[in-house]
């Protein structure tokens, strides 16, 4: 369902529209880009799209304007008399229109010339990488209104559909935001996100579970890494595995290995890449409040928060309420290969370029495993609890979000400060939209090791200071227990006893 003007209508994807092969997944934007492309609607429309670097919204867009017939632009650092040139030129071409007529002056007399060519059908416009755009032209997003409101006023039968795209940040961020003017307008809003774990694990083409939760622990569900920067290698068996990170993530002659570098000091934070860093680093090794990472850092608070405002404008991060102490926020890497950056390369990256990656990797493959794999193996059980369990399974009528949560008493006052709490539930499930009430479902996540009846009296434990206790004691609140190294005999038991609810590996990438 699209809204324009005030008007609904669905719309369906022309069937001439082909998704291109090396276009993976991403049916579901597919569609809705060609719905958009093809509305009939007598009216102009405007479309927005952002996401993550590396995530194939230019692929996306690029192939549809060439199924569609449409114009594909993408904006770069330049002035704006050059950016015109260089667009009026791609106008030409595909307007037909003989290269002798008088220079664009300004956005106004470009736009308007776009906008025309939807005048005799509907025609699709993209403008990519627009906050560069934004950069060299401050006045853009007002002569867009302009342009917009020229048509307006004028007979209904222009059927432009513009689309704008960028990466997630401070433009797009505005351009998405209840309330602007342009988003009132828009009729599609598009985020192209990283792929979810277990649609990551088809694109590498992994079919062992524990494999695939290793590799999304690195990489994520990034489609540019699979093909354009490890030269579509992937490992062959978990026997693979280090020989993989080694040869790819960790190699200085791959692309991979600078990429997170590249994501922070050019795409993020190029005035105060040394703060984001460290910010980041202080995330990846388990400080996820902003008190902490400030004590880390030696830092003010204040410089913490608007290190930290940046790099979630940017979608490097997340910010959510902690599951069973509502008023503390904690913050969340949510680029994979960022997190493995500063947990464990970065403090090695002398070495690295100095000495074989895989005698650094052997001294690093415990930080790996608590500050990478198993925050990330948490993440994993959040996502198949929100998505894929199904609310019966949680106790819930409708929707749910899970999310990390730690006890107000944690019983465990000597933990040093970033290391993982034992007290703590990885999976925290409520109805969507409550923050405060009692949890429908708790859950504990251990990566390597085998679980037993103690996690299960741990979790009984945290839900009955959790819940409310009639609940707790009717065993109301679903418990969970996720892990990759087996189940004891009496956990067994108690799931068959509808006690609790095993999760292993195979069964988060179960359909």
């Amino acid at each position: 369902m699209n809204t324009a003007h005030g008007r609904r209508a669905a719309y369906v994807a022309a069937p001439e529209h082909v998704k291109p092969d090396r276009l993976f997944d991403r049916d579901d934007e597919w569609a809705a880009l060609g719905a958009f492309a093809d509305d009939p609607t007598p009216a102009p429309r405007l479309g927005m799209v952002r996401g993550r670097p590396r995530q194939g919204k230019s692929l996306l867009l690029e192939a549809m304007a060439r199924s569609t017939g449409g114009l594909y632009f993408c904006g770069q650092q330049a002035t704006e008399a050059e950016t015109l040139r260089r667009l009026r030129a791609e106008y030409e071409r595909h307007a037909g229109a003989q290269p002798d007529g008088p220079a664009w002056q300004d956005w106004g007399q470009a736009l308007d010339a776009l906008f025309a060519l939807g005048d005799d059908r509907p025609y699709l416009v993209v403008v990519d990488s627009f906050p560069a755009l934004v950069r060299s032209s401050p006045t853009l997003p007002a002569a867009l209104r302009a342009a917009l409101h020229r048509l307006e006023v004028a007979p209904r039968t222009n059927r432009v559909r513009l689309v704008l795209s960028g990466e997630t940040g401070p433009v797009m961020g505005r351009l998405f935001t209840v309330g602007s003017h342009l988003h009132a307008l828009a009729g599609l809003r598009l985020e192209v996100r990283p792929l979810d774990y277990r649609r990551a694990a088809r694109l590498w083409g992994l079919d062992d579970p524990e494999l695939a939760l290793l590799v999304h622990a690195v990489v994520g569900g990034t489609p540019a890494y699979r093909y354009d920067y490890v030269s579509e290698d992937a490992p062959r068996d978990l026997d693979d595995f280090d020989d993989w990170i080694c040869r790819t993530v960790l190699s200085p002659r791959t692309p991979l290995f600078a990429e997170a570098r590249h994501l922070v000091d050019e795409e993020v934070a190029q005035a105060t890449p040394g703060i984001c860093h460290s910010v980041l680093t202080a995330l990846a090794t388990g400080r996820t409040t902003q008190g902490e990472v400030a004590t880390f850092l030696g830092q003010q608070l204040a410089d913490v928060s608007r290190a930290l405002t940046l790099l979630r404008d940017h979608g490097v991060l997340r910010s959510e309420p902690d599951g069973l102490r509502p008023a503390v926020t904690r913050h969340r890497i949510t680029d994979q290969l960022l997190a493995f950056e500063h947990a464990v390369a970065r403090p090695r990256r002398t070495e690295l370029e100095q000495t074989d990656a895989a005698s650094v990797w052997r001294a690093a493959r415990d930080d790996f495993t608590a500050y990478v794999v198993e925050p990330q193996f948490g993440d994993v059980c959040r996502q198949w609890a929100a998505r894929f369990a199904g609310p019966a399974l949680l106790g819930a009528d409708g929707p749910v979000t899970a999310v990390y949560g730690s006890p107000a008493d944690p019983g465990e006052p000597d933990r040093p400060t970033g290391a993982p709490d034992a007290t703590a539930a990885e999976v925290v499930v409520r109805s969507a939209g409550d923050t405060v009430g009692p949890p429908l479902a708790l859950g504990l996540a251990r990566w390597g090791t085998p679980m037993d009846a103690g996690h299960l009296e741990r979790l009984r434990a945290l839900a009955a200071r959790s819940a409310e206790p009639a609940r707790a004691a009717a065993g109301d609140v679903r418990l969970l227990l996720f892990g990759t190294r087996g189940f004891s005999d009496d956990l067994h038991a108690a799931a068959d006893r509808g006690e609790v609810v095993l999760v292993d590996p195979p069964r988060l990438y179960a359909p």
